[in-house]
């Protein structure tokens, strides 16, 4: 049964976006009933099959960021180019740039279960080819390029079927709670997954960590298998017609909420979401922290990330504006963190940085999934994964190259600078279509500045 604080999800099966006026789409969604209590907090975790998911889930992320963190600085120590390392990240995002929306028309039509199974079977292939390779000393640039391309296939099956088959493990009462607490997860694992890749690197060489994500894929593969078929709350599969992917686009376009925050997860995307490649080249070039110094900056994001996860667990309404903001707030701090001028300042606004990105991750996913019907979320999520990963593809060749081009700090300021015009200028198009009202209040110094709901 539903606790009290998690029983209201208006929108969870919405009306056709052609029924909503405008203001009802980008207005708040009530998403609790009351001030979330402690318990609700973690209300999935009541589910059985949802906590082998996140068993599993976690093991997996923590190796997951193993490999990145192992794959960047080898590609790193390998080329001596940071510009290397963008490649790498562009190749292993563009499949997902180009053919994610076909894996939004899988998951609709398909048993996301079976879908995942296969995905995480071939990422353990991948990483064992890679630890193979690694440990026997024959690793060479070209074969990472491969590898991180053929990974960027999978993903291009596992996201969308990852991020609706969350619904069907939980069911529409827990869904919002679910998203909040996979992001929590995420961010754990990312607080432990990079602190371990840089002792690992420094003690006994990067090929561990590709083998102990191929151990964890096979462990996510045998938790999806003894799962109760039974307990899943599946969706009717999509029949398959002609223009599901445009019935898909239509979708998101005719709904300001959905398209407004997929407009901002691009201008993410390309310019915020390639921060490990700064990352390293700040650690390598300017700080001259090594491995364990880059490990340690990836933690410290992770550690801001995960109180921002945990933090958007207790929300009560989700909101347009607030996507937009927390935005905004992720740009500015990365603007900032560009002129800080030692490595621990650096590392205190990437702990900014990392709650203000998740807060806004966490946010936009919520408000895209909640605001969209069952039958056709799978194509709308690949449309906003195609954005969100994809764009990474374009930002990490961009980053790398800035990075080389106009140096680290410039580059940062750009990645940082450009999401906060994007913010502002959304939430100007927002104002003139009426949706936000701008107030500044003389009277009251605390609250001078006002962005409202209308």
């Amino acid at each position: 049964m539903a606790s009290p604080a998690t029983a209201q999800l208006p929108l969870v099966h919405p009306q056709p976006a052609s029924r909503i006026p405008n203001s009802a789409v980008t207005a708040p969604i009530s998403i609790v009933a009351a001030s979330p209590s402690v318990k609700s907090t973690f209300a999935a975790f009541s589910i059985r099959n949802y906590r082998y998911f996140t068993i599993a889930h976690f093991i997996a992320v923590i190796a997951l960021w193993m490999q990145r963190i192992a794959q960047d600085w080898i590609v790193l120590q390998l080329s001596g180019s940071v510009t290397a390392v963008g490649i790498t990240v562009a190749l292993q995002f563009a499949p997902t740039l180009l053919l994610g929306p076909w894996g939004g028309v899988l998951a609709d039509r398909f048993s996301k279960r079976a879908l995942l199974m296969i995905a995480q079977s071939a990422a353990a292939l991948l990483a064992a080819l890679m630890a193979v390779l690694a440990l026997t000393g024959t690793l060479q640039v070209w074969h990472v390029y491969l590898v991180a391309l053929v990974l960027g296939l999978v993903t291009v099956v596992d996201q969308p079927a990852r991020q609706v088959f969350v619904n069907e493990l939980v069911g529409p009462v827990h869904l919002r709670n679910a998203i909040s607490i996979n992001s929590s997860i995420f961010q754990l694992g990312g607080m432990i997954g990079p602190a371990v890749a840089g002792v690992m690197l420094v003690a006994v060489g990067g090929g561990w960590a590709f083998a102990a994500n191929a151990v964890a894929c096979v462990f996510t593969v045998t938790m999806l298998a003894v799962m109760r078929s039974s307990e899943l709350i599946r969706s009717t599969p999509a029949p398959r017609s002609k223009g599901m992917l445009a019935e898909g686009a239509r979708y998101l376009m005719r709904k300001p909420a959905i398209l407004f925050s997929t407009i901002m997860a691009g201008f993410v995307a390309v310019f915020a979401m390639s921060l490990p490649v700064v990352m390293a080249a700040f650690a390598d070039h300017v700080f001259d922290a090594g491995a364990g110094g880059y490990g340690l900056l990836n933690t410290l994001v992770a550690v801001g990330a995960l109180i921002g996860a945990l933090a958007s667990t207790r929300r009560k309404e989700l909101r347009l504006r607030s996507v937009v903001i927390s935005a905004g707030c992720y740009g500015l701090s990365l603007a900032v963190a560009a002129f800080m001028p030692s490595m621990w300042s650096f590392g205190a606004v990437m702990v900014v940085a990392g709650f203000a990105c998740l807060l806004f991750l966490t946010g936009a996913n919520q408000l895209v999934q909640i605001s969209t019907n069952m039958q056709i979320r799978g194509r709308v999520m690949s449309l906003y994964i195609m954005v969100l990963i994809g764009g990474q593809a374009v930002g990490g060749l961009l980053t790398g190259w800035l990075a080389e081009a106009i140096g680290p700090h410039a580059a940062l300021l750009i990645a940082g600078g450009v999401p906060v015009l994007a913010a502002v200028a959304v939430g100007l198009i927002l104002a003139r279509r009426g949706e936000l009202l701008l107030k500044v209040n003389l009277r009251r110094p605390g609250r001078l500045l006002e962005i409202r709901h209308r």
